[in-house]
């Protein structure tokens, strides 16, 4: 029996929020095809498997050798007497669980909405719509051919039949395929089952602040933003409707959220003083790492190199979280505590002090003294608080995984605060009777 091919060995190394999953990507002849083995092997360290399918125009661009390097799997370049469109998404228990087109060109588009088979992509995708398999279109093409009005109504024809449309980045007069992790997002989005948090309003706040000292010069930390961006997604993908208030965090946020950008504690602390007045939020998530100091004042100019020596002086800033709890008190009020080279009791001790200074409802935290665990680690491991001051540990893991555990917990206390008051009122109702 034939080894694995080794490129499956990533499968499932990010999250295995796809696992089970078969995904058909279908590649046209846009030159963002370079993109398609960044794409697949995405999806894989997910936990999906990937079966490419080009057209005869995708093929100059990349070589079908290439994508089955990618995928570990043999690609579909031609139809034949195997009927590949029939195995890979007919009705039947084996199909794929869905079809990507991605970069999808005007031609495919076009071809798409009006039932036209002539490359093996778009029948593959004919067959999926008749097999009812969920199908992603992700236009990538210059901006002229996409503003055309035929391609936008083609487009509009494609949502009316159940497709979803990944939108472009219009940058240098193209309308380029949306950023690798956003397509990503949506296929997940699109498969994830787990729609345990619809009908939530959440807020989450997330990356570094940055407090200056001159017109260039400021003070901040290593903070990557990935914490709260992996809250807010798993959020989104869970239903939630979702607000990102993002400091100047690297990591790139997530497409299905509503996004505001920040760069100061004070901005961040402003924003989030009116959205919680303007709206009424079930969940709210302080995954920030904002700035305690700020220089007490600001030079609007670039300050002189060459001096022999600089004093700031800092000035503490007001709390974001004490202040969103005064804002909101019935929200369920999460925060994070950071410690740099401490033991596991003592971090948990200062997570309870903060829990019961701030009157949080939990407190999430780690030790980023931890190069696997730190600001720019990819990976987590935390303790999480709750009000009665049960502890919980999550073992070290991709922070995709940190945040679906923490949302798990939330959604747990939650029931439970609900299920407390229904209690209480059958009491109330039968000590009036």
């Amino acid at each position: 029996m034939p080894a694995e091919h080794t490129s499956k060995q990533i499968i499932g190394t990010k999250s295995q929020i796809l696992r089970g999953k078969k995904i058909a990507l279908c590649i046209t002849g846009s030159v963002a095809a370079i993109e398609c083995p960044i794409i697949a092997r995405e999806l894989m360290r997910h936990g999906a498997e990937v079966y490419a399918v080009m057209s005869p125009a995708a093929m100059k661009l990349i070589s079908p050798a290439l994508m089955e390097w990618a995928t570990g799997n043999p690609v579909i370049t031609k139809l034949t007497g195997k009927v590949e469109h029939i195995t890979l998404a007919g009705d039947h228990p084996d199909a794929v669980s869905l079809v990507l087109v991605a970069p999808a060109t005007a031609n495919t588009i076009s071809k798409i909405a009006y039932g036209i088979d002539d490359t093996p992509v778009t029948t593959v995708v004919t067959t999926a719509i008749g097999a009812g398999i969920p199908i992603v279109v992700v236009p990538a093409m210059h901006e002229s051919m996409y503003r055309h009005p035929i391609i936008l109504e083609n487009l509009k024809r494609l949502e009316k039949y159940g497709i979803e449309i990944v939108g472009p980045r219009f940058e240098e007069g193209k309308a380029k395929i949306a950023h690798i992790n956003t397509v990503v997002a949506k296929v997940i989005e699109r498969l994830s089952k787990k729609k345990d948090m619809e009908g939530l309003k959440v807020l989450v706040t997330g990356g570094p602040t940055r407090e200056y000292i001159d017109a260039i010069r400021y003070i901040s930390n290593p903070s990557s933003g990935r914490m709260g961006v992996a809250l807010a997604e798993e959020s989104a993908l869970r239903g939630a409707e979702v607000t990102l208030i993002y400091g100047a965090g690297t990591v790139e946020p997530p497409f299905n959220v509503q996004l505001i950008k920040v760069e100061t504690t004070r901005e961040m602390l402003d924003v989030a003083l009116s959205e919680v007045s303007k709206n009424c939020y079930d969940i709210i998530i302080c995954a920030a790492a904002v700035a305690d100091y700020a220089p007490k004042t600001r030079v609007n100019e670039k300050i002189s190199s060459g001096k022999e020596n600089l004093t700031i002086t800092l000035t503490p800033l007001p709390k974001v979280i004490d202040a969103i709890r005064i804002a909101a008190p019935k929200a369920f009020l999460v925060g994070f505590k950071a410690e740099y080279n401490v033991s596991k009791e003592e971090l948990i001790a200062r997570a309870i002090e903060k829990l019961k200074n701030a009157n949080l409802d939990m407190v999430v935290a780690n030790d980023v003294s931890r190069h696997d665990s730190g600001f720019a680690a990819e990976t987590n491991e935390v303790y999480i608080v709750d009000k009665q001051e049960n502890v919980y540990h999550v073992p070290l893991a991709p922070k995709k995984v940190v945040a679906s555990k923490i949302l798990d917990l939330i959604l747990e206390k939650l029931l439970e605060e609900k299920e407390k008051l229904a209690e209480e009122q059958i009491i109330s109702h039968t000590g009036e009777a």
